[in-house]
């Protein structure tokens, strides 16, 4: 991978990684993950995992983000954002960043990146080591991590359900005010 796009990518990662620590609305956080995660998935194809980072795309930026998003209509998290809109020009602006980063870190670095051409094992990121990685050593993890996914769907469902407390308009609960006699009549 030449050095102007592994410095891009990465610049870009950085940026859209913070875009989802300091965005208020929910949305736009979940955007800037999709971001982060498609920037690593090009990262390790760059890097000749090429079946790590087409799972990462394709499980992490496709399949996960989706459920976080379900998450969030079910959860209908309020947006506390005060200027609503800007999208795009946040986007680009993340990309024009990260562009200019990637030109600028070459020049304050002292030393080149010295890249040769075997730097990772062979045999790395192909689909019957990581097949034997996934479902051999890491089986117990690859499983608890997927019954931690669904208990996170199953809970925000239930969240979602439930109904909120009645309020009457001078903010008592419906409770407190039945048990109050209605005016005009004694007590």
């Amino acid at each position: 991978m030449p050095a102007g796009l592994f410095f891009f990518l990465a610049a870009l990662t950085v940026l859209s990684a913070l875009g989802v620590i300091l965005q208020r609305n929910p949305v736009h956080c979940l955007l800037s993950l999709v971001l982060t995660l498609l920037a690593i998935g090009v990262l390790f194809i760059g890097e000749d995992a090429t079946v790590v980072g087409f799972l990462q795309i394709i499980v992490y930026a496709g399949a996960i983000m989706v459920l976080f998003l379900f998450v969030i209509w079910l959860l209908n998290l309020p947006s506390e954002s005060l200027a609503t809109g800007h999208l795009a020009l946040k986007l680009f602006g993340s990309l024009a960043a990260a562009a200019l980063l990637a030109e600028v870190v070459p020049f304050v670095l002292p030393a080149r990146l010295a890249t040769t051409q075997n730097a990772t094992p062979l045999g790395y990121g192909a689909m019957d080591s990581l097949s034997q990685k996934l479902f051999g050593e890491y089986l117990i993890a690859f499983e608890v991590t997927s019954l931690l996914l669904l208990v996170a769907v199953v809970g925000s469902v239930a969240l979602a359900s439930r109904s909120p407390a009645r309020r009457t308009p001078q903010g008592t609960s419906a409770a407190a005010a039945a048990s109050e006699p209605p005016a005009g009549e004694p007590a």
